[in-house]
């Protein structure tokens, strides 16, 4: 049974790394689903405060990812029209898959300036920052997937040690 769990957990790992690089994956939520199969073998016994922690890490984090982008595209100079196209970009970039969600926050964010008025360098700009918000927010979740991994992965090799003694 345990081989079952340790393997469940591998592949919830697994599609959690995914998820930080394939937007339509919710990467840190199922890599703290991989720790929790994990937990329920005799092999690893992860601390409640352990678990509580990172179920709020894995939500920060999956909550940053989407404030990250319109934090950006702020930080760049975009103004308001941006940030609500940066978040309505966001949002219909979901239904378009991977590129839609990596390209909404973007076209959302330029489309946004150009309405309110700002010339293209400036909404250029704005745009940017709303990309390089959806890059960092990447990197956050695989900051945060990759911790995961590692505990999971700590764990998994004293399992495998103890099977084979």
């Amino acid at each position: 049974m345990d081989l079952l769990l340790v393997v469940v957990g591998l592949i919830f790992i697994l599609l959690g790394i995914a998820g930080c690089i394939l937007p339509v994956i919710p990467g840190p939520p199922l890599a703290y689903v991989g720790l929790l199969f994990m937990h329920w073998t005799k092999f690893a016994n992860f601390s409640s405060n352990f678990l509580i922690l990172w179920a709020l890490v894995a939500i920060a984090v999956t909550v940053l990812d989407y404030i990250v982008p319109v934090w950006g595209t702020k930080k760049f100079g975009g103004t308001k029209y941006g940030t609500w196209g940066s978040m309505i970009g966001l949002i219909l970039g979901l239904f378009l898959g991977p590129i839609g969600i990596i390209a909404g926050p973007f076209v959302g964010a330029l489309l946004g300036e150009l309405i309110g008025g700002r010339n293209s360098n400036e909404a250029m700009k704005a745009a940017t920052g709303s990309f390089i918000g959806f890059l960092l927010g990447s990197g956050i979740k695989l900051i945060a997937s990759g911790m995961m991994a590692f505990y999971f992965f700590k764990k998994s090799f004293a399992y495998i040690s103890q099977a084979f003694n």
